[in-house]
């Protein structure tokens, strides 16, 4: 039997992340897959990022992942999204070439020399004290004190179109069988979710002309590595369904498994399938569509939005009933996909299960949605598997650190009845939280726990540099004369009556950085990304400061440390629902316990009463 430090089951986008994390802090690991073929694949939409989610890609990279440095590599296009809203809300989306995204990950991964990546489908977990023994379908066993399970929508999986299902995972690769039912033994609630992917259509067979060109934006990537803007090679098109596609879909209903009740997998709420939008919508004439590229080497188009199970013969007729889509060839057909998953309240945030020390769990087998939720569990299940083996205290990323943070914390404190996908609106320190200083906040930890290099350091330490020169520029005053009344006019602001501050004149509406330094001919040699970030900061310090002290708030209610072994049933005043539901989560501290739902703020008064009286003795 092979021993290892560490074993990652599952290399999907969780898997991948968690196994470099383990290898990049010095352990020996073994990453396990059922198909190497199947390596950080984008089963569904080729893209990376997203409304949130290019907020958690950008984190992962700020930690020292990989996620962003692929997906930069592999762009044909990127976008910066709700460049019309505050900085808040913004958020960066790449389509990246599938097939190039999945072998330079599986590169990374074989390049990395604590790792050992090995094709084989684990069908048991067993404990032997601290290790955990692994066994493979063919009998192989490996050992190890920690273990992350990152196995995605592959757990006893099935592909359903129609009335045909399939024992299969996505894109046709081989299902996990056998592990549920380990996992069961060892005490997990497994769950059973649904997720679904559209059809692929051939390029030659559409109507562009009939289609509104979506092209890339002049922007940087997602990695703090990569110099420069991201090269837009390909367009994307959006289109709509019509009144007709809308007429097939109502008709066949019955045909439909995703609204008939044969499907009994719950589906995701924010990506639903095309006849559920109909039937959920029914007053809308129309939904929008969009034809984006699956790699550079195919003429594979995917149908973002248009995720279905219908059977197939009806699935041409929908798809043949959309805007430049009527002499569509379909090169793959839609399907649902059901899963097992288990419940992500028996985490805590650490993502390590309560019941069993040195065992994590990452990715779509916590209930979650998508590659970047993914990747952003799979980096901190490796970072903490990785303390564990130290014996150090393990990473919590708090609400008010990152996204990332807000997703475990949602996740293992209010579980999730559904696949849970990131949004802006569940952060609310998310002005704080933005797209641009991901590496601002988390790159000291990425430091700390041994991840972030000494390249990526030196680039965190000089953009400090010159943010804080920049700041220091801000303070220079500008006297009143002619050139300064013309500015302010120039932009339409009310001219000052004695000299002010650069730092002054961004505070008016009309007036950014970039103003300044066409007109005054300040800040030329900064990057305009690094001036962006200072104006930000600037515009928005009242804001800023205000969150900051509402996070002062919300934090002393964190630092109220509960003991893993509270007696929450012997409480007096406490409702039976709160007593079930503490007992269940088991929160670390007062916050987290406020968070539950179903536990009231009457329910927290009184058990800070006694957490306090437990801690005086």
């Amino acid at each position: 039997m092979e021993k290892f430090d560490a074993i990652v089951i599952g290399a999907g986008h969780a898997g991948c992340e968690a196994g470099l994390a383990l290898a990049r802090m010095g352990n020996k690991t073994l990453l396990l897959t059922i198909s190497l073929d199947a390596v950080a694949f984008l089963a569904c939409n080729p893209s990376i990022g997203g409304t949130a989610k290019g907020q958690l890609v950008s984190e992962i990279d700020a930690l020292g992942g990989e996620m962003g440095i692929i997906a930069d590599k592999t762009a044909l296009q990127i976008r910066m999204l709700n460049r019309g809203k505050g900085p808040a809300v913004q958020s960066l989306r790449v389509q990246a070439d599938k097939n190039a995204y999945h072998m330079e990950m599986k590169k990374a991964l074989e390049k990395e020399k604590n790792l050992t990546l090995r094709q084989g489908e684990v069908v048991d977990i067993s404990l032997d004290g601290e290790n955990k023994i692994i066994t493979t379908k063919v009998g192989l066993k490996y050992e190890a004190k920690a273990v992350v399970l990152a196995t995605g929508v592959y757990l006893e999986s099935e592909i359903i179109i129609g009335k045909t299902r399939e024992k299969t995972g996505p894109n046709g690769f081989k299902n996990s069988q056998g592990l549920s039912s380990s996992l069961q033994k060892l005490g997990l609630e497994l769950m059973r979710f649904k997720t679904g992917t559209p059809v692929r259509v051939h390029r030659r067979s559409v109507d562009f002309s009939k289609m509104e060109e979506q092209v890339g934006d002049d922007v940087c990537g997602f990695s703090y590595l990569k110099k420069g803007k991201i090269e837009n090679k390909e367009k994307c098109y959006l289109t709509y369904t019509t009144s007709k596609t809308h007429e097939i879909i109502r008709d066949n209903l019955d045909k439909a498994p995703a609204i008939s009740g044969e499907i009994v997998g719950v589906g995701p709420r924010y990506c639903p399938s095309i006849e559920t939008k109909v039937v959920r919508f029914a007053d809308k004439d129309r939904h929008q569509l969009f034809l984006e590229p699956e790699a550079e080497n195919t003429d594979e188009m995917y149908l973002q939005g248009f995720s279905t199970s219908m059977p197939a013969d009806i699935q041409k007729e929908m798809v043949e009933s959309v805007i430049g889509l009527e002499n569509a060839e379909i090169m793959r057909d839609a399907y649902a996909i059901e899963y097992d998953c288990i419940n992500p309240t028996e985490l805590n945030p650490t993502l390590e299960l309560k019941k069993i020390k040195g065992l994590f769990f990452a990715g779509q087998i916590n209930g979650t949605s998508g590659y970047e939720e993914a990747g952003a569990q799979g980096i901190v299940a490796g970072i903490n598997a990785g303390l564990y083996l130290q014996g150090k205290e393990m990473l919590v990323l708090k609400r008010s650190d990152a996204y990332i943070g807000v997703l475990i914390d949602d996740i293992v404190t209010k579980g999730t009845n559904e696949p849970y996908r990131m949004m802006t609106s569940r952060a609310e320190y998310r002005l704080k939280l933005r797209q641009d200083n991901a590496d601002l906040r988390l790159t000291e930890i990425g430091r700390r726990v041994g991840l972030v290099s000494d390249e990526r350091y030196n680039i965190f330490l000089e953009k400090k540099r010159k943010m804080k020169e920049i700041e220091d520029k801000l303070s220079t005053k500008v006297k009143l004369d002619d050139r300064l009344v013309e500015f302010y006019k120039r932009h339409n602001e009310s001219v000052p009556k004695e000299s002010v501050r650069y730092k002054d004149m961004l505070k008016r509406v009309n007036i950014d950085i970039f103003d300044i330094k066409d007109y005054f001919g300040e800040f030329q040699n900064y990057d305009n990304d690094i001036l962006e970030k200072v104006n930000i900061n600037i515009k928005y310090e009242g804001y800023l400061k205000q969150q900051e002290e509402d996070i002062e708030k919300a934090l002393l209610s964190e630092k109220i440390l509960i003991p893993e072994d509270f007696d929450y049933l012997s409480i007096k005043g406490l409702r039976q629902e709160a007593k079930e539901k503490l007992m269940k989560i088991r929160p670390l501290n007062i916050g987290q316990a406020s968070r539950i739902s179903g536990v009231s703020p009457a329910d927290i008064s009184v058990l800070s009463i006694y957490v306090k009286k437990a801690k005086k003795g």
